[in-house]
């Protein structure tokens, strides 16, 4: 089962087009979404969850086909980046708004989280540090029995053992193989980490949607002589990057002659090579 499906969907701005998209986001998975500044990750994450509407195509989230929308949408938490609660809200007075939009709101599970990431309950939104707001949109986005949570850069611009807290918290929630997460992230280690499956969205465009693990074991970097690299053929190099010291690929290892040395490539290495290759 798809916690998300989409199929064919596009997005006009002026200037920027998203689409044509088709992409399912498996259920029980962490999903990463990665891409350059401008790439649409936003504007994806927006149609998502229905703060924008496609101008082609559908989305469907888990059973929103058999089930009204904003009954599904009850069971969909959503950090955005930077937060998105008005700056004079405290985290009492926010806990009591919630509770009156969200039927499973735990009121229980909020306090407890509240107090695991210290946050005081009588200070107002705005006078948060940028931890502290990701912590408590967060600590909302996980208070009414989600079974589907969508963050956009929650890690981004976080110290790293705050960056650590979150992403253990991210681990407890994926404990519920009926759980999904759909990260989109600049900290591409993070998601190395966390998740299962990356997407890479390049200039509006799906370029790829695969399992981390199958990913990385296909790609690795390899340096030579441009004479020598194409000697291997196009389908074993991927892409390429020309330096003072000779030529640096992205290639395919199993496509390499037995014993050529190579280095493992990372996922940020990947998106660069590719995202450059790709490039209009």
């Amino acid at each position: 089962m798809n916690a998300i499906t989409i199929e064919n969907a596009a997005k006009h701005y002026n200037g920027f087009t998203l689409g044509n998209l088709t992409l399912n986001i498996p259920q029980g998975c962490v999903t990463g979404l990665i891409g350059e500044n401008g790439a649409g990750k936003s504007t994806l994450l927006r149609l998502i969850t229905g703060a924008a509407f496609p101008d082609a195509g559908s989305i469907t989230l888990m059973d929103s086909d058999r089930r009204p929308l904003h009954e599904v949408l009850q069971e969909v938490g959503v950090v955005w980046d930077e937060g998105c609660f008005p700056s004079t809200i405290t985290p009492e007075q926010l806990g009591k708004m919630l509770s009156g939009i969200y039927r499973s709101w735990q009121p229980d599970v909020y306090e407890h989280f509240l107090d695991r990431f210290q946050l005081p309950r009588k200070k107002g939104f705005g006078k948060f540090s940028r931890g502290m707001k990701m912590k408590l949109a967060i600590a909302a986005a996980l208070s009414h029995n989600a079974k589907l949570l969508i963050l956009d850069e929650a890690t981004s611009g976080l110290d790293p053992i705050v960056r650590d807290e979150i992403l253990d918290i991210l681990y407890d929630f994926m404990q519920d193989e009926t759980h999904t997460i759909l990260i989109s992230s600049h900290i591409i280690s993070d998601l190395e980490r966390l998740c299962d499956y990356i997407a890479f969205l390049h200039q509006g465009q799906l370029l790829f949607c695969e399992e981390k693990d199958v990913l990385l074991d296909r790609y690795c970097i390899i340096r030579g002589s441009e004479e020598w690299l194409n000697s291997l053929g196009p389908q074993a190099v991927a892409a390429r990057r020309a330096g003072s010291y000779g030529t640096e690929a992205l290639a395919v290892r199993t496509l390499l002659p037995q014993n050529t040395p190579y280095e493992r490539a990372s996922l940020e290495t990947i998106m660069v090579y590719l995202g450059k290759e790709h490039t209009k």
